[in-house]
């Protein structure tokens, strides 16, 4: 028996962080649903390299996971998503703070459909203050943070 079995999670994170986590949460048994949005699905799908058609990193970051495409600006979208809600463990999201409750799927909305969920939020800058509404990935982190002054020739950037 796998540590997670029988643990469902929603993973709406795009990219390394979100999808990072649940990925090894994955390899311990959780039922990882990856929601993805309907046209592009995740942006890793995009990233060389390719095995064929298919990103290598999708292939890498999404293994033991099962995915769905949904639009959560429409009505539809919505109620599939709150259907999978009120039967999962837990969520994860990766968007800036508010995006969530703006598309009428955030922590206050979904505890009325499943009161025992995880809602899990992971936001480049936090959840407020000065910079809690700016996208964020690795490089704005690493520039943040003076590390890229670190990096390059000595004599040059």
């Amino acid at each position: 028996m796998n540590p997670l079995e029988n643990i469902t999670i929603l993973d709406l994170s795009r990219l390394l962080p979100g999808g990072y986590c649940t990925l090894l949460l994955a390899d311990m048994g959780a039922e990882v649903i990856k929601v993805e949005e309907p046209i592009r699905g995740d942006y890793a799908r995009w990233l060389p390299p390719f095995i064929g058609d298919t990103s290598a990193q999708h292939i890498f970051g999404n293994r033991n996971k099962k995915s769905i495409k949904l639009n959560l600006k429409s009505d539809k979208g919505k109620e599939v998503f709150y259907k999978l809600s009120a039967t999962s463990d837990v969520i994860l999201e990766g968007f800036r703070p508010g995006v969530m409750k703006r598309l009428g799927v955030d922590y206050e909305t979904i505890r009325e459909i499943n009161p025992k969920i995880i809602y899990c939020s992971l936001t480049g800058y936090g959840q407020d203050g000065p910079y809690s509404d700016l996208a964020a990935h690795d490089i704005n982190y690493i520039g943040m943070a003076g590390i890229l002054d670190l990096t390059g020739r000595p004599d040059g950037p």
